[in-house]
């Protein structure tokens, strides 16, 4: 659904900039992807699927303390979201903040035990915080 401005210059929907912004994302244009991303996520700030895809394009794009706040907003929404709970530790971890890091990668790897990948993380984050 496309509306239409008063300057008569097509203003695309927020399903519309998600599907940019996802494809995007997929493409590993990140920095790209969290215009239209962010966006979205200013228009429907309780979309958790939103703020996930936000956190990861700012994530990678090296804009660690904003994808942190992202994946926080999800993690507050869906406290059993180990994705979330593991990218926020990252976030966090990646910005200095390990023994705030420690929590959220305990958190997913205590979720998820089956995922290797989060021990790691969690063990690194556990050794940087001591």
């Amino acid at each position: 659904m496309s509306r239409i401005n008063p300057d008569n210059q097509r203003n695309e929907s927020t399903y519309e900039l998600y599907q940019r912004g996802v494809d995007l994302l997929e493409k590993g244009d990140y920095a790209a992807a969290a215009v239209p991303l962010g966006k979205v996520a200013a228009l429907e700030p309780e979309k958790s699927s939103v703020r996930e895809a936000l956190g990861r394009a700012l994530f990678r794009s090296r804009r660690f303390a904003e994808a942190a706040t992202e994946f926080e907003a999800v993690v507050e929404r869906y406290p059993t979201n180990d994705y979330a709970h593991f990218c926020l530790g990252r976030a966090l971890d990646l910005t200095g903040r390990s023994e705030a890091a420690n929590r959220h990668l305990a958190i997913a790897a205590n979720l998820r035990p089956d995922r290797n990948d989060y021990r790691v993380y969690r063990r690194r984050a556990a050794a940087a915080a001591a």
